[in-house]
């Protein structure tokens, strides 16, 4: 069976795709520059945030 082309290693010299998901600790930093978490807010459901450009 094939593997499917998202799978594949990077290491094919292929541009590396840029993540639309960020893990918790990200969108709380991120969130934390843009002014929008301070310190002791809920870490659970955060709200929806989208990388940086």
């Amino acid at each position: 069976m094939a593997q499917h082309n998202s799978f594949k290693s990077v290491a094919s010299g292929a541009a590396v795709k840029k993540r639309n998901v960020l893990k918790r600790f990200e969108r709380v930093e991120l969130m934390r520059k843009r002014g929008q978490w301070k310190e002791g807010d809920r870490v659970i459901g955060l709200r929806k945030t989208l990388p940086e450009e």
